[in-house]
């Protein structure tokens, strides 16, 4: 059982699981799912600021914050107690790809010459840390959410606004893997 916890689960397993959280989270009290929200109910909790944004009974929405707990936490036991011993597995054409910009560590999820300390103090370390965590936030309240809110939880609902946001957030992406990110890890 182990063993199986410790693979990468298929599409087909995964995504249901996933999707299942939506029927789930509106049958057990009417909740939306999405992981961006819980920032502003822990800021409303913890900044007595008088901001309007934050002015609001976060208290109702506490369930997010145990549900965003618990993902934190379970990605702790699983990186410290259910890691794969073995190299990531990646497409043959684009490690060849990738050891043209430097990269070869797959032992972690994340390449270790991009994501680590040291890098952090080059210009590509920069910009794809500390730039683009700043993009990923301003998009996240730009759009009204997240990937997984508006991806899982807003299509299902069949909401326009998500739908939009979900073709804009695939647009950036491919954009940014095939445009942009050679162009950054050639720094």
């Amino acid at each position: 059982m182990l063993e199986i916890i410790k693979e990468p689960w298929p599409w087909y397993i995964a995504g249901p699981l996933i999707g299942l959280t939506v029927p789930a989270l509106l049958l057990m009290g009417n909740k939306s799912f999405g992981i961006s929200s819980s920032l502003r109910h822990i800021c409303a909790a913890c900044i007595p600021a008088n901001v309007n944004f934050f002015k609001y009974d976060w208290k109702k929405e506490a369930w997010n914050l145990f549900f965003v707990a618990g993902i934190f936490f379970g990605g702790m036991i699983a990186a410290n107690f259910l890691v794969n011993p073995n190299e990531i597995t990646v497409n043959p054409s684009l490690k060849t790809e990738l050891a043209g910009y430097g990269i070869t560590d797959y032992s972690n999820l994340v390449p270790g010459q991009l994501m680590n300390f040291e890098s952090l103090l080059t210009l590509r370390g920069f910009i794809t840390m500390v730039v683009g965590g700043f993009l990923v936030g301003f998009g996240t309240r730009y759009a009204g959410g997240c990937t997984s809110g508006h991806a899982i939880m807003g299509l299902s609902n069949l909401q326009w606004p998500s739908l939009v946001a979900t073709i804009c957030f695939m647009i950036g992406g491919f954009l940014m893997a095939n445009l942009i990110l050679p162009v950054i890890l050639s720094l």
